[in-house]
């Protein structure tokens, strides 16, 4: 009878995700995440295959985790107040490894070299796309946006303004807090 693992694996993925979203793909070694999860060799790939199975359980994670925020923002506060929450939210995470969004980092990295992963990464941009979309239709059915903007178009520069946002937190002498305080006063032009 196989043993049961003495270990969380939820908290492995986590523990993953960290480190690919530090170091990247490419810059984060078998050895370096044998090293993050304490386990061997053998342990690893018994419990997740190989890396690139372990990267894609991690992208999922953060993205799964991402979109949970959102949602849980958009309950709390309605649809317009978690788009303008959004944007400060993202890079005020004070135990997040880096500020820019690990799909977007990913997406950069491993398209150029045709990298099954840099697929998968685009998937989650894009359905948090949708959601970024979804809000902004419950925004204009609430009557806090104006109706005849496309909720597709405005979802598409909104999250192309918050993975700006995102990697401009990385770069040193910016005001990112000023910038996302923007994005959100730009929502009330809408």
């Amino acid at each position: 009878m196989p043993r049961k693992p003495n270990y969380d694996r939820n908290e492995l993925i986590d523990r993953a995700r960290d480190l690919f979203w530090q170091r990247g793909w490419a810059g984060t070694s078998l050895k370096d995440l044998e090293a993050a999860l304490q386990m061997k060799p053998g342990s690893f790939y018994a419990a997740f295959g190989s890396k690139d199975a372990l990267f894609e359980l991690a992208l999922k994670k953060y993205a799964s985790d991402g979109l949970e925020r959102l949602i849980a923002l958009a309950q709390e506060h309605g649809p317009i107040k978690a788009l303008q929450r959004f944007p400060a939210m993202a890079i005020r995470n004070k135990s997040a490894p880096a500020k820019a969004c690990m799909l977007s980092k990913t997406l950069l990295e491993l398209q150029a070299h045709r990298h099954p992963l840099a697929h998968e990464a685009n998937l989650h941009l894009l359905r948090m796309e949708q959601q970024f979309a979804e809000l902004f239709q419950q925004a204009q059915s609430d009557g806090a946006i104006d109706g005849s903007h496309d909720p597709r178009t405005l979802a598409r520069r909104y999250q192309s303004d918050v993975l700006g946002l995102r990697v401009s937190a990385e770069r040193d002498g910016v005001d990112a807090n000023a910038i996302a305080a923007e994005i959100a006063e730009g929502l009330t032009r809408l």
